[in-house]
């Protein structure tokens, strides 16, 4: 003789809410915490910065070593666009505020002087565009207080600095760290 329990609604709702709704709850909960404030991952949808990032690679940024520290020239940052802040752009930060910038000849001149650290930016050929406000062959610019000035590693098919301007130092959400898809392509970003 075999006996069975019979569960009623109260016990079925009860065994429902503490074995499955808390924990995804919980689940749902820190995953919101971790993007925001820590790590998110992104979908490059471009070639505007080949051959660092690929189209569909996806990425993975640091959004919480900003709050210790500030980039670091050469850092491969993602940010609100400025002319659409729904939109998130990446690109390599070149210039810091009140730093004079100029493309000359494939290289970047900040103050005058030629980049040569780090040596992703050195390594890259910054194509000067006459037809956008910044960058134009001989043009030397200040970069104002709070913003940056960031260019695509791929400057020929980059829209960036030299097009829209300088990115607020508000509009920063954090550095890209790891390709982590597709699996051929995982690796830390320089």
């Amino acid at each position: 003789m075999t006996t069975s329990k019979k569960w009623n609604r109260k016990e079925v709702m009860r065994y429902l809410i503490d074995e499955w709704i808390k924990p995804i709850a919980v689940a749902l909960v820190l995953a919101l915490v971790i993007r925001t404030y820590f790590v998110q991952a992104y979908k490059i949808p471009t070639g505007s910065m080949r051959m660092t990032l690929l189209e569909n690679d996806k990425i993975l940024v640091d959004k919480i070593s900003y709050r210790f520290h500030g980039p670091h020239r050469g850092d491969v940052v993602v940010f609100k666009y400025p002319l659409d802040p729904k939109k998130d752009f990446v690109k390599r930060l070149i210039a810091f505020g009140g730093e004079t910038v100029e493309i000359k000849d494939g290289a970047v001149f900040i103050n005058g002087k030629m980049l040569e650290v780090p040596g992703t930016i050195r390594k890259n050929y910054y194509y000067n565009r006459e037809d956008w406000p910044y960058g134009r062959m001989g043009q030397q610019f200040e970069v104002p207080k709070d913003s940056y000035f960031c260019l695509g590693d791929n400057s020929a098919q980059s829209s960036d600095s030299r097009n829209w301007g300088f990115v607020p130092k508000k509009n920063l959400s954090g550095r890209a760290f790891l390709i982590w898809w597709p699996p051929k392509r995982i690796s830390l970003i320089n």
